[in-house]
């Protein structure tokens, strides 16, 4: 069930059977010679939307345009700055929290989301009690990272091992491969690429990775792949939402 697909008297009757929702979240950025811009947005999203059909939740419109400033001396990339994505999540929650949700999924696919998130559910916590929003201190928000699920951790180490790297990855390529195989790229990649260096800013990313890849041979991405992928994060998202909604 989609949110914006819905009328606001089927999001209030699913309000008398659950106050959860799942809010997929990514990023618009490079993602190396091979993978698509979007490829964050476009993974949380799939992943999110077959959690939500799983165990019958309303699934969030996705958030886009994440906090992605180190990558933006690449053509294509958009990104918000930490404090403007803090106030808009802190927007999206406080006008669905007066709507009646408490429990709030967000499925993420970008790394770079991740501090500027727990920034903005702590900031959004104590926004909420000023407003005296009813029912303000049962709201609760979590950061599921499809990337980082056990399962597909696992599988990514055993068909690439040390070459997943931690950006542009075969994993994540893999996964938009199999939702688009109309548009899989292929390029001539450098076995040399960049990783395990520290960076400071756009141009000193682009100077130290600069091809866009952080250790990473997304050459080893095929659609197969995404769909074990895909499979597995959609299981282990449901289970870990499940288990959301029931905790106190």
């Amino acid at each position: 069930m989609l949110l914006h697909l819905s009328t606001w008297p089927e999001v209030e009757a699913y309000l008398g059977r659950s106050s959860g929702l799942i809010l997929p979240i990514g990023s618009t950025e490079q993602h190396g010679p091979t993978g698509s811009i979007g490829t964050d947005a476009i993974t949380a999203e799939a992943i999110a939307r077959g959690v939500g059909e799983t165990v019958n939740s309303l699934v969030a419109p996705t958030i886009n345009v994440g906090m992605a400033l180190h990558h933006t001396a690449f053509p294509g990339t958009i990104s918000l700055r930490p404090s403007t994505l803090i106030q808009l999540v802190v927007d999206y929650i406080t006008c669905l929290a007066r709507a009646g949700f408490t429990k709030f999924f967000f499925i993420n696919g970008h790394g770079g989301n991740i501090a500027t998130l727990k920034a903005a559910f702590a900031e959004t916590y104590t926004h909420l009690v000023n407003l005296n929003i009813a029912n303000a201190d049962r709201v609760q928000c979590r950061l599921a990272n499809w990337f980082t699920c056990s399962s597909v951790y696992k599988l990514a180490k055993e068909l690439y091992g040390d070459q997943e790297g931690s950006h542009a990855t075969p994993s994540e390529v893999a996964v938009t491969q199999y939702l688009y195989p109309e548009a899989m790229k292929t390029a001539s990649l450098s076995p040399e690429v960049g990783k395990g260096h520290g960076f400071y800013g756009p141009a000193d990313f682009r100077r130290r990775y600069p091809d866009g890849r952080m250790g990473s041979n997304p050459a080893l991405a095929t659609p197969e792949h995404g769909k074990q992928f895909y499979e597995l994060a959609v299981k282990e998202l449901s289970n870990s939402y499940l288990e959301f909604l029931a905790a106190e």
